[in-house]
């Protein structure tokens, strides 16, 4: 008798730089993120909105952490990468990381369409047992042309940067209300569990899948939103958690 093949878990979750709400009325919420990340339990977790550092929300609350939010989120015994995607007046956000499994490489690529948003794709070499897995993080644009194009970019990029017989995994937010993007992506071989429905926006009531964990190489198995009203309160969207065998 064959032992089942082992199970990759992978996370994708935009944070929303750690802060909700608006006004005199936001509140801090990266140390319950910091709890939700763990509860996760996921061996590659991708993040979105991440802070490095902003000077204003730094002094405007009392408890902001010392540590980047990439570093800050890590649970024990994993490794963070973050790069960022953009840099404004008071600090700079972007994607991250956080993996059980050894980093080999990391990189990062600008793929802003405009001068308005600021984004790049976060590329991850993760070496799980004797298998190379490249992970790329994606935050794509708001407009949907944008995003057309910034999945060419992505295929682009994916053709010159990973061999085509190794295992790779595309997950974020990737803004798309539709399916053009989901369509562009399964052209370059790319395929999700997303037969499932699984809206992880807006947060306290959500209506659409903005976020999606897709792969080659790897055969997908399951993919889940995790239930209770505490997650509809730390950011804007849901996290949202694939698996697959190796």
């Amino acid at each position: 008798m064959t032992s089942p093949p082992e199970t990759l878990r992978i996370a994708t979750y935009n944070i929303h730089k750690g802060v909700q709400g608006i006004g005199p009325g936001r509140r801090l919420e990266i140390h319950n993120l910091g709890h939700a990340v763990e509860q996760l339990d996921a061996d590659i977790i991708c993040l979105q909105e991440v802070r490095k550092v902003h000077r204003r929300q730094a002094l405007h609350f009392t408890h902001w952490p010392d540590l980047p939010q990439a570093d800050f989120l890590a649970p024990e015994g994993y490794e963070a990468v973050y790069r960022t995607n953009a840099i404004t007046r008071h600090g700079e956000h972007g994607n991250a990381l956080l993996s059980r499994w050894p980093v080999v490489a990391h990189r990062h690529e600008d793929i802003s369409d405009h001068r308005f948003e600021q984004r790049g794709i976060l590329h991850v070499e993760v070496m799980v047992h004797t298998i190379t897995v490249h992970v790329i993080v994606v935050h794509f644009g708001l407009i949907p042309a944008s995003r057309l194009r910034q999945a060419r970019r992505l295929g682009e990029y994916i053709v010159r940067e990973v061999p085509a017989g190794d295992a790779l995994v595309v997950a974020g937010d990737f803004n798309d209300w539709g399916t053009q993007v989901q369509k562009a992506l399964n052209a370059m071989d790319l395929r999700s569990a997303d037969t499932l429905r699984c809206p992880t926006y807006p947060s306290r009531m959500p209506i659409v899948q903005l976020d999606h964990v897709y792969a080659r190489g790897l055969q997908p198995v399951n993919l889940q939103v995790p239930r209770g009203r505490i997650w509809g309160q730390m950011s804007d969207h849901l996290p949202l958690i694939a698996e697959f065998s190796l």
